[in-house]
């Protein structure tokens, strides 16, 4: 992965300023290696077949026309999102009673702007994003989930054998406070220090710094920037924040607001229901048979500039976390909720805990 400030660049879009919290302050989004570019129109929709849906919105008959559905991505489309166009290769959308757009963001998008303002009826946020958007004031409510873990970690270089050997290091990070309440974490769950560490603010730049030994470690993401560096450097250390005392939470959510739920509920849950399916689907294709589902996120999102091989390697990395710890995908289980809710106004990244119940969808699977 290169330096390269290029905006179209995978370096930059390694972490795209596409999603702004309502603060202002840019937010961390996972590795776009898998993508030269951003596009700024739509991605595809599930067109066909035609039909009316039951009152649970899940089946349909022949004859009446789908309904149509919105869903804007955080960022540009890669591994993370292949649950969602399987499920629209599938027709699994369509048998819902659904056509559904999938909409790939420009570099100013806002999720909980877009979802606000009508511009969309679902969107793929952060659950930070999430939590500090509803914070701000934001009215959101998560309807299901992509991926079941956290995303962070400390990217080491071979002679870091352990986070508590970064005390006197100097660590790599973009400047924003989520960095340091997970760099905090990893290095004192394993006893360390994180007074000691030192801290080098390199913006987005966490593979090119650490393969230069600009920085003896760095924040990013391991399903992205993790698998990146390891191949570059297969001796690298990928220290993981949830193995290191942060609890388990679903990273990615699925958003909508409470005017949406309330008028168009049947045909979220369906949407809902059928994302789930795709990504049970992928989650549950073996080991080394990827290409279908990277064929179905090249084609449907149309970017032709995605490039199979590392898309391969990163749903291979990522593929594990769609599942959730009773092995069911697109969940939002609130008990777990609950204690991130906890750790996330302790780390500091809130000021209080979120409020659970409120955040999170009464229908929402695994709720």
């Amino acid at each position: 992965m290169s330096g390269s400030q290029d905006p179209r660049s995978p370096a930059t879009l390694v972490r795209s300023a596409s999603r702004r919290r309502s603060t202002g302050t840019v937010v961390r989004l996972a590795a776009l290696a898998v993508s030269a570019g951003l596009l700024a129109g739509c991605g595809g929709s599930d067109g066909g077949s035609t039909g009316t849906r039951t009152a649970g919105g899940a089946t349909t008959e022949p004859g009446a026309a789908s309904r149509p559905l919105s869903l804007t991505l955080d960022f540009a489309p890669n591994a993370v999102h292949t649950g969602l166009y399987v499920a629209q290769e599938r027709g699994l959308f369509r048998k819902a009673g659904l056509k559904v757009q999938i909409r790939i963001p420009g570099s100013g998008a806002d999720g909980a702007k877009l979802l606000a303002a009508g511009k969309t009826d679902l969107a793929v946020m952060d659950i930070h994003d999430v939590a500090l958007a509803r914070q701000d004031g934001a009215d959101l409510v998560a309807v299901g989930a992509l991926v079941q873990r956290p995303l962070a970690a400390v990217l080491a270089s071979p002679g870091v054998r352990r986070p508590r050997d970064l005390e006197g290091k100097r660590v790599g990070v973009t400047g924003l406070p989520s960095d340091d309440a997970a760099l905090d974490q990893i290095v004192r769950g394993d006893g360390g220090d994180p007074k000691q560490v030192e801290r080098a603010t390199i913006g987005f730049e966490a593979v090119p710094s650490v393969l230069s030994g600009k920085v003896a470690a760095a924040i990013g993401f391991w399903n992205a920037e993790g698998v990146a560096l390891t191949a570059r450097r297969p001796k690298t250390h990928v220290f993981r924040l949830d193995a290191y005392g942060a609890p388990v939470y679903p990273e990615l959510l699925i958003v909508a607001t409470p005017k949406t739920l309330a008028s168009r509920g049947d045909d979220v849950l369906a949407f809902a229901r059928a994302s789930a399916a795709g990504y049970e689907a992928v989650a549950s294709t073996p080991k080394g048979q990827d290409d279908e589902a990277v064929k179905a996120l090249r084609s449907g999102s149309g970017d032709k500039s995605i490039d199979p091989a590392t898309t391969e390697q990163q749903l291979a990395a990522v593929k594990p976390a769609f599942v959730d710890q009773v092995g069911r995908t697109g969940t939002l289980p609130r008990a777990e909720l609950r204690t991130w809710a906890t750790w996330e106004a302790k780390v500091g990244i809130t000021k209080k805990a979120p409020d659970v119940d409120a955040m999170v969808w009464s229908k929402a699977p695994g709720s």
